[in-house]
């Protein structure tokens, strides 16, 4: 196949997400807008009947065609939406999610990562998942990125694998250092070395997959105005200041720490590539404001590349044929882009 610019000649390897939710009808309507959006091709990992139900219910008219793995996705892609059979427990109803299902759902971001991992893929696209779904079917992890880490180790054992979410649009970056715990637990959970690990992933990672040749990055305080000099919480000076101190003596351009209630505005925004915060809300309550649909979920730190639309199941709208495939698209695009750039490096 003849790859399009910037795009892998491989093909993405891309879950289901909760059959119940709105991750197949998304896929369905992102293969459609595949030639006017100029999308790489991929495979879906998902129940094959559960596709040709969600087209035949949307009236989209999508040929399904089964495949073995995402390899075979180049062969049928401009003509039909190829899809990797992983059978489901019980017919999936849109908007009633089924914890019978819960380990199809789990098998099929596996079997995205074990075909990146043998070649057949050039990178791994995760629709939403339910989190309460899951762990009631046995999950034991926090989340989409911790479940990818522990597979990077079973399948690139001699590779490094730090998992960090970042959130990605055009409009800003922002990388949380605490991702799913309580807000209570943050101040316990943050650590100078936490914050210098995570700085040094992405940097890294802003510069191998985003071609970022001196990344910016700016790190946020914890508590309101950094702290203001101590009077608001000493977290700021005792764990945050000292980990920018050696990010910057290790020649990372890094400031901070940065009141973030000023931070991403967009004169602040100009200023830099990235933004580490301390917590979940401080960094996803911005982006997802000022890119809602167009937002991308990346995990840096892994031995592969893997992006994920930067919404949830959206249960209430499944199977209504309202939902937007933006962000899905968006995640495609960036997972192409990453993994092209990680292919040129390997091969100069």
């Amino acid at each position: 196949m003849t790859a399009r610019s910037g795009v892998p000649r491989l093909p993405l390897a891309l879950s289901m997400g909760d059959p119940s939710g709105i991750g197949p009808e998304i896929a369905l309507l992102a293969w459609r807008h595949r030639n006017r959006d100029g999308l790489p091709p991929f495979a879906i990992y998902a129940d094959l009947a559960l596709m040709r139900e969600r087209s035949r219910m949307l009236a989209r008219d999508v040929e399904i065609v089964p495949i073995a793995d995402a390899g075979a996705a180049v062969d049928v892609f401009e003509h039909a939406l190829p899809v990797v059979d992983v059978p489901l427990v019980r017919t999936a109803q849109p908007g009633v999610p089924d914890a019978q299902n819960g380990p199809s759902t789990i098998l099929a971001i596996k079997r995205a990562v074990a075909d990146v991992a043998a070649g057949h893929a050039a990178a791994v696209v995760t629709n939403p998942i339910a989190k309460a779904v899951l762990y009631d079917a046995g999950f034991e992890f926090a989340g989409h990125t911790e479940y990818l880490g522990a597979l990077a180790k079973e399948f690139w054992p001699t590779e490094p694998a730090d998992p960090v979410m970042m959130l990605a649009s055009p409009e800003l970056r922002v990388v949380p250092v605490t991702i799913h715990v309580p807000l209570k637990s943050v101040p316990s959970l943050l650590t100078t070395e936490r914050i210098i690990e995570t700085g040094r992933i992405v940097a890294a990672a802003l510069k191998r997959d985003f071609a970022i040749a001196d990344p910016r990055l700016v790190i946020t305080g914890l508590n309101p105005h950094a702290g203001e000099d101590g009077a608001l919480g000493s977290e700021d000076g005792d764990i945050i200041v000292p980990a920018i101190e050696v990010l910057k003596s290790e020649g990372l351009n890094v400031t901070g720490p940065h009141s973030a209630d000023t931070l991403f505005h967009a004169a602040a925004r100009a200023t830099y590539d990235a933004a580490i915060a301390m917590y979940h809300d401080q960094a996803l309550i911005p982006i997802k404001t000022l890119a809602f649909d167009e937002g991308v979920n990346v995990t840096l730190g892994l031995p592969f590349v893997r992006t994920s639309p930067d919404h949830g199941t959206a249960f209430g709208i499944a199977g209504k044929g309202t939902a937007s495939p933006a962000s899905l698209m968006a995640a495609l695009k960036l997972a192409a882009q990453m993994s092209a750039r990680r292919m040129h490096a390997t091969t100069r």
